[in-house]
Order: C-alpha cells, then structure tokens, then sequence
C-alpha cells in the first residue's frame, strides 16, 4: 500500500500517516514547498535537503510544459535529473493554471484550448495531454486533470463544472504511467456543501491511490473554505492521504488537519519572503522592511532555529532589502519555508501526543471564531 495510517488522534479527525514513494517515504501531515518552474525560488535543493529537510516539493504541469518543454524534460530523463532533486516530488494536472493564467480559453469535450499566457500560441490540453506530460516528468504523485471552479459561481455553474471534471477525472484513471507513479483524483463543487459530497463520492467510486480538495484559496472566505473540506473529507477512504490543494495560512493549515487533511502546499512562505514578510510563531507576519527595525539587532524571530534567525539580525535583514542585495531575500525565504516545515513537525508531534487542540490556539484570533 502507498499509505499507511498510523494514529488517528482522540482529540481531533487529525491523523498521523506515511506516504510510500519510489523517492522514499513521506510522514503526514505535510507541508510541500511549491517548486513551480523546477526550483522552489531563491532556495537550492541541498539547502531543502540538508538544511530544511523538505520532504517532498511540488512542480508545476503547465509551466513546465511551456518552458523548457518535454522533449528537453524527456532528454533530462525525468524532473528529479533536471533539477537535481532525489526526494519525492508531486506534479499538479495544470489545469488551475489553465484557470487562472491561460488567455481566451474554451472548454472542450476533451480538455481545454487557450492562448499561452507567455506568447499567445495556441495550446490543447486535456487529461490525456496532462498524464503524457507528468509522465515525462516522472513525479513520484500525478494529479488528475479537472476544472477549478472559480469565485462566486452559481450552483447550476458548479454543478456543470464538476460533470466535466468527473469526466476528465475518468480520462486520467485511464492513461498510463510509469512504474510508481501515484495518481491522485480532486474534489471540487465550490461552495456547495451537496456538491462537494457528490464530487468526493464520483472521484472514490473512479478509484484513486489519493484524493485532493481542490477549487479552495480562490477568493473564498476562510469560513467558507472549511465548509468545503468539512463537507468533502467524511466521504473520503480512511486507508488514502487527503491533500488541500494551494492552501495556506498557518492557521488554515492546523484548522484543516484537525478535519482530517494530510498534505498542504502553498506559494506563501517564498511569495512573502521575496516582499520582505517573516512569519512568527503565532502564524502573524513581520514586515522586516519597516523602518522601526532599522536598529533592531534582535533575530527575525527570536524563538526560531533556522540558519537566518541563527545568525542574522533584523536590522541586517531590512538593509538587505532596502538596498535591493538578493540575499535579503534568499534568507527571508528561508526562515519562511523553515517555519512551514516546522509547523508540519509540531502538528505531527501534537497529532501523536493528543494535543493538537492544544496547538490550534496558538493560531486563534484573540477575539476567537466559531466559525471555525
């Protein structure tokens, strides 16, 4: 079995597992630093290896698919040669760029036709485009091609929507991989609690070696993000990872493992290192570039052990970015994807010592919020 479920808490549906992969085993629940273009900005995979020990990273399908290209990728010999990188990786489908990038799109029987986002030329992709292309690039977890379904949307919308992702999502059970490969079905249905179910039911009943919950962080509130893995989570196998696709805040995280959800990924930890935003142990973020901390000789953060808040100052953080030195920002993303990273080793150590909801209140608002 690619999965194995090791503890299911009693104070939570948090769950501790391990996922199984050709590139070696990955301890859930997990945070994925994203790797768009084959490289998790402004890191190199030793410092993800050796000095942050990232288990597991993600590409990107559809950016990878217009630069360098497969016939490139395939002379490579798979991303990991590419790129250099020996641990598993996760490749999403592309189509949430297709969604959110892609210029004049028209949905198809098969997929979806559009306009590159770089040049204008004129692309096809579909689920069986999408499964050739992740199966040159050889990631250890392919994800199943579907439609995102956007912010606000009528239900009639995203019910049409999620009649042509259960199709597509058929289509991608259907291709072939390579020896290994795990493929991984998605949830969608918005905010539709009736829509969600019947989206998590469609895809088990396809049969998938794990299940995502996509169509989330696309405008939505936070409340009613947790209504759609609140809604789609009871009707996924006990025995499969579940992954929040594109999510999130520290919060949103912790809040969705105490629901059940293995796996996370999201751009923030290197997107707001690169605009000079730290994030701290209540999951709050400090703009370093402000002028108050231009005497500060204290750590980024004072309670942090990554190599940046070991041997760096506040102060020589902000001088970096005001003049503009990359290495502001390399340092910046550092202690950012350390504190993610972390934050997975806390929840799984919460998870095993029955104490998440312990953990959970770290990250509360001081007002607290039912709604969550």
């Amino acid at each position: 079995m690619s999965f194995e479920l090791l503890k299911s808490a009693s104070d939570s549906r948090a769950r501790l597992g391990v996922l199984h992969t050709v590139h070696g085993d990955v301890p859930t629940p997990i945070f994925m630093p994203v790797g768009t273009r084959a490289t998790v900005k402004a890191l190199s995979p030793r410092e993800l290896e050796e000095d942050l020990d990232a288990r597991i990273i993600l590409g990107n399908t559809y950016h990878l698919f217009l630069r360098p290209g497969m016939e490139i990728m395939a002379a490579a010999g798979g991303l990991h040669r590419f790129m250099n990188w020996n641990r598993p990786i996760l490749t999403d489908s592309g189509g949430f760029q297709v969604f959110s990038l892609a210029k004049l799109r028209k949905i198809e029987r098969d997929g979806v036709r559009f306009a590159s986002h770089i040049d204008g030329s004129r692309i096809f992709l579909g689920p069986v485009e999408s499964m050739r292309i992740q199966r040159t690039l050889n990631s250890d977890i392919v994800m199943a091609f579907d439609e995102c379904t956007p912010y606000p949307c009528t239900f009639e919308q995203a019910e049409k929507s999620l009649e042509i992702t259960l199709r597509w999502e058929r289509m991608s059970r259907e291709q072939p991989l390579n020896d290994g490969q795990l493929r991984f079905g998605i949830v969608q249905g918005s905010t539709f609690p009736e829509l969600r179910r019947r989206a998590a039911e469609g895809v088990v009943d396809i049969g998938f070696d794990g299940y995502a919950i996509g169509g989330v962080s696309v405008g939505e509130s936070e409340p009613e993000m947790m209504l759609a893995v609140d809604a789609a989570v009871p009707f996924l196998p006990e025995d499969k990872p579940r992954y929040l696709m594109g999510v999130g805040t520290p919060r949103q995280i912790v809040e969705s493992v105490a629901r059940g959800v293995d796996m996370f990924d999201c751009v923030m930890p290197t997107r707001l290192g690169r605009h000079g935003s730290a994030f701290m142990a209540d999951g709050s973020t400090l703009p370093i570039k402000a002028g108050r901390f231009a005497r500060d000789f204290t750590p980024v953060a004072p309670e942090c052990g990554c190599y940046t808040c070991r041997n760096f100052t506040r102060a020589y953080l902000r001088h970096l970015f005001n003049v503009n030195e990359i290495l502001g920002v390399r340092l910046l993303t550092l202690h950012n994807v350390h504190f993610f990273l972390n934050l997975a080793r806390e929840i799984r150590e919460a998870v095993a010592e029955d104490r998440l909801n312990v953990l959970r209140e770290r990250f509360r608002p001081a007002t607290g919020d039912a709604l969550l």
